[in-house]
């Protein structure tokens, strides 16, 4: 087996128990070296969400700056850094500086002595995102089997019995109190559509979510608003619902209303990480 060979299966063995975890993680792979550096091309390793090396080679501490920084970059963005790492002369000589960024390459100072240069590619690997669906109505269903093909790690929770056939997804909870429903700070849409809308959408606001959508007319949201005030919620937090959820694209059916909130979930998401 080869050294390469062995490597990688260390990665992929560890990296496949820190998916399992939800733990975001990062591979960096030496893409390109010139002279003479300790890591070689085709060199890699798996990083953990604050740039620390979990295993693999990538050469002496003269890289791991540079790589925490670009690992670091790649987590909070979800996209792929390119790092060049360079001796002093060699960054002068293309009138570059440590630090700058020019057409998807950031460049960084190589104060090894060997004075080789390195390339390392940094790719991000995020856990499944979360989406919860409060409620069993017609949307609700319709957005879960939706999802599926968005990669979203989903959850249905129920607050009260419903006749709908749930679709296959990642967990079903019977109680809007449940709190592994909570984890990992999803996306939520309460869809309960009259089933439990007060206690679902309280649950949602006092939970660490990144997103809540309330899938109801204005008028209905606006009743409901003035009613969880007057029991003690914040206005602040109500302000953040998105109400009525879903992007304007005059829906109707249940399956037209599921894509309008898929739509902006996906717009939300994107606009997250320019």
């Amino acid at each position: 087996m080869t050294i390469h060979m062995t490597q990688d299966k260390m990665i992929a063995d560890e990296l496949a128990r820190r998916q399992a975890a939800g733990q975001p993680v990062a591979i960096a792979t030496v893409v390109r070296t010139v002279s003479s550096t300790a890591a070689k091309p085709g060199d890699k390793a798996l990083l953990d969400e604050n740039g620390t090396l979990i295993t693999g080679f990538l050469g002496g501490g003269c890289v791991r700056g540079a790589v925490r920084r670009a690992t670091l970059a790649a987590i909070a963005t979800g996209a792929p850094q390119l790092v060049s790492l360079k001796p002093q002369e060699l960054l002068e000589a293309e009138g570059v500086a440590a630090g700058e960024a020019r057409d998807g390459v950031t460049y960084a100072r190589n104060g090894c002595p060997s004075q080789g240069a390195l390339d390392i590619f940094v790719e991000p690997v995020l856990p499944r995102q979360r989406l919860v669906i409060c409620g069993g109505s017609a949307v609700a269903i319709a957005l879960a089997e939706l999802a599926e093909k968005f990669d979203f790690r989903r959850t249905i929770c129920l607050g009260a019995a419903t006749d709908m056939a749930l679709p296959a997804v990642d967990q079903v909870a019977d109680s809007f109190d449940d709190p592994t429903v909570w984890d990992g700070t999803p996306f939520v849409v309460v869809a309960t559509q009259g089933q439990g809308d007060a206690a679902a959408l309280m649950q949602a606001l006092s939970a660490p979510t990144r997103f809540v959508a309330f899938v109801g007319s204005r008028r209905k949201f606006a009743a409901l608003r003035e009613r969880l005030i007057g029991e003690g919620v914040a206005a602040a937090d109500l302000d953040r619902v998105h109400a009525p959820a879903g992007l304007p694209i005059h829906a109707i059916t249940p399956e037209e209303i599921a894509l309008s909130v898929l739509a902006q979930i996906t717009s939300f998401r994107r606009n997250a990480l320019v």
